[in-house]
């Protein structure tokens, strides 16, 4: 399998992953502080969301990658 066609599955995968799910979400942490013996640590959870055409343009250009030829 070229690389070409690796590039096309990937980019239907990521498209239709984009479709099924909405967007991802990832916690990071902000702040944190330590006070004689406590520890205290502030994380906040962050929602990405993935726009609906993102991952249709993701699914079509990987058929498109996959359809053309050279």
């Amino acid at each position: 399998m070229n690389a070409i066609k690796m590039l096309a599955v990937v980019l239907i995968v990521a498209g239709g992953l984009g479709l099924a799910y909405g967007g991802f979400s990832y916690t990071k942490e902000t702040h944190q502080t330590k006070i004689g013996p406590i520890e205290l640590s502030v994380k906040d959870t962050e929602r990405v969301n993935v726009p609906i055409w993102a991952g249709v343009a993701a699914i079509v250009a990987g058929l498109v990658l996959l359809v053309a030829r050279k």
